[in-house]
């Protein structure tokens, strides 16, 4: 039959395209043909047709379509109960329809796995499917998302300026609509759907993306964050684990390669799924929070081994709980109080900056933390706030580990600068004479949490590990051995701490005090018995005795006085020897 006869010119224009697309060998990249959509019985996957060669069939027909645009012919689901995304800061359902609509709810008649593949609505008999698959989840396919949309990206919702307005200021900020550029698409109600990110008809970017998400182009469409561009996951060429390349966005390219994937070209699929993510509400790969960041800070990437740190019987508890903190939730005192890595370190924002007592390293940069006067800041300016986040008004910051004459855990009030004695945390020391010292610590320096607390493996410590309170092999998350007991014998290891900042020498041969040698040597009186290493509102040099080990006197006196420089007097009993006003 001779179709020039019966048809006219632009018809046969058209069916001549046609046949032309259904010719494997001669289909562009960009074509559905040879993609895993081609589900015809030539296509390249096993999910395809037993016999039937056509290719648009499945979701196109130009006759007895579902009335659904674009000419649809899939039958649709019976599912109208999908359980979507949520998130307390997902403010875009406020007053929406909670149900897939548009093209999402097309694409849904395949991807929830709940329809045969050939059921087409302009023929009776489905289409019969090779190896006797009939839907995706049957065949047990990634692509088969299920009706539970939780852990999978937003979907049929109104991106507006409205929206953008609404979450302005809050840890999930977005471009306004107008910034969406080149591909990514609104549909005609403003909606972001499965077709804003995907392309069906075209594979040449990898899961049917329709732009190239290296360095995550096609997130940062939408998503934004001010510091991302600059900070060290951006710009990190590290190569990634092969677990983590193998998620990524990035597509196995001659040029880039699954095995050259970077962190920076893997971008927010690093850490982020869009779909099946582990942890709903920020759709996280991981359910287990630490392990959003433990594959890539485990040493395997020529990084610090940091998952090292928490296997040590002294360490941040990040496995206590698995639920992630929200923005809504009182950052001092939340419901559930836990830790995770994302307390102490912001992904988005992090840099390899080292820091100074005046500025924040670059690790902490970005994070919420508690100010001297108690205040809650977004963006702490010294490391300090960080720590008085959790260890200062905290209702539950813990126990102390010495039984103190004058009991106090709130770090924030220890460290006071109305007290009379504390460490030089915020400013420097009120004792301006310290013969112990050892360079280049003087009575002019400050200090930082991490100088005591730290990993003992730090490079500071003499190790090659990470620094950070991570995790210590000395409890409580010290850099180095203090024994806080009494009758220990007197050594550099016993009392490493301490000996860190002062010298040994110094303080066995009684400069600073007559009776060190004797107490700490002879006695074996530990450093904590008599001091309290933070700060004491009511005592000179730090003195705040350990009630275990030192009771009142025989005339129930429980005191230190100051009486000079290097003189006072002690009423106490301690160590069985009672003091009353034992002058030196």
């Amino acid at each position: 039959m001779n179709l020039k006869i019966f048809m006219p010119k632009t018809r046969r224009k058209v069916i001549a395209t046609g046949l032309l697309l259904c010719l494997p060998v001669l289909a562009p990249a960009d074509s559905v043909l040879g993609s895993k959509h081609d589900l015809s019985a030539v296509g390249p996957g096993p999910i395809r047709a037993a016999t039937d060669s056509r290719v648009c069939i499945f979701c196109h027909t130009p006759h007895r379509s579902t009335g659904d645009a674009p000419l649809w012919n899939h039958k649709m689901s019976s599912e109208t109960n999908y359980i979507l995304f949520s998130s307390p800061t997902f403010l875009a359902s406020v007053g929406q329809p909670r149900q897939p609509d548009g093209s999402s709810r097309l694409c849904l008649s395949c991807h929830d796995g709940t329809v045969a593949l050939g059921m087409v609505n302009s023929q009776a008999a489905p289409i019969q499917m090779a190896n006797g698959v009939s839907t995706l989840r049957a065949a047990g396919s990634s692509a088969s998302l299920g009706t539970d949309l939780s852990g999978d990206h937003p979907i049929s919702f109104v991106y507006n300026r409205g929206l953008v307005d609404k979450l302005a200021g809050t840890d999930a900020a977005l471009n306004p609509p107008t910034s969406l550029i080149g591909k990514v698409k609104l549909d005609r109600r403003d909606k972001v759907q499965c077709t804003s990110c995907h392309n069906p008809h075209d594979n040449q970017f990898g899961n049917f993306l329709v732009v190239d998400n290296a360095s995550s182009a096609l997130c940062l469409n939408c998503h934004v964050n001010n510091n991302w561009a600059t900070s060290a996951h951006a710009l990190s060429r590290k190569i990634v684990p092969p677990a983590t390349a193998m998620t990524g966005a990035a597509l196995p390219r001659p040029a880039r390669a699954a095995s050259q994937k970077t962190v920076a070209i893997n971008g927010c699929e690093n850490c982020h799924a869009t779909h099946f993510a582990g942890t709903r509400q920020s759709l996280l790969k991981s359910a287990v929070l630490e392990e959003n960041c433990l594959p890539c800070h485990n040493g395997s990437m020529d990084t610090k081994n940091i998952a090292a740190d928490f296997q040590k019987i002294s360490m941040h508890p990040i496995t206590v709980r698995a639920q992630s903190h929200t923005p809504q939730e009182n950052p001092v005192n939340p419901p559930h109080r836990h830790v995770t890595c994302m307390d102490c370190h912001d992904p988005h924002d992090v840099t390899t900056k080292p820091g100074t007592h005046s500025s924040v390293p670059g690790a902490l940069a970005g994070v919420t933390g508690v100010n001297q006067n108690g205040a809650v800041i977004r963006n702490i300016s010294h490391e300090y706030q960080l720590c008085f986040r959790c260890h200062a008004d905290s209702i539950v910051r813990g126990p102390a580990r010495v039984n103190r004459q004058y009991s106090e855990t709130n770090k924030r009030v220890q460290f006071n600068l109305i007290n009379q004695s504390f460490h030089p945390l915020e400013t420097v020391g009120k004792n301006r004479i310290v013969p112990s010292l050892i360079a280049p610590w003087t009575v002019s320096s400050t200090l930082d949490c991490i100088d005591c607390h730290n990993s003992d493996t730090a490079p500071a410590a003499g190790g090659l590990g990470a620094n950070g309170p991570h995790g210590s092999i000395y409890t409580p998350l010290l850099e180095r051995q203090l024994v806080l007991s009494d009758y220990n014998q007197e050594s550099q290891d016993n009392y490493a701490l301490c000996y860190k900042c002062h010298s040994r020498d110094s303080i066995l041969a009684n400069q600073s005090f007559p009776f060190h040698s004797s107490h700490i040597v002879k006695d074996q009186t530990a450093c904590t018995t008599c001091h309290d290493s933070h700060g004491v509102a009511n005592a000179p040099h730090l003195i705040n005795f350990n009630i275990s080990y030192v009771t009142p006197s025989s005339k129930g006196q429980l005191q230190y006085l100051s009486t000079g420089t290097f003189h006072g007097n002690c009423s106490l009993t301690c160590h069985d020897k009672d003091h009353q006003k034992a002058p030196y």
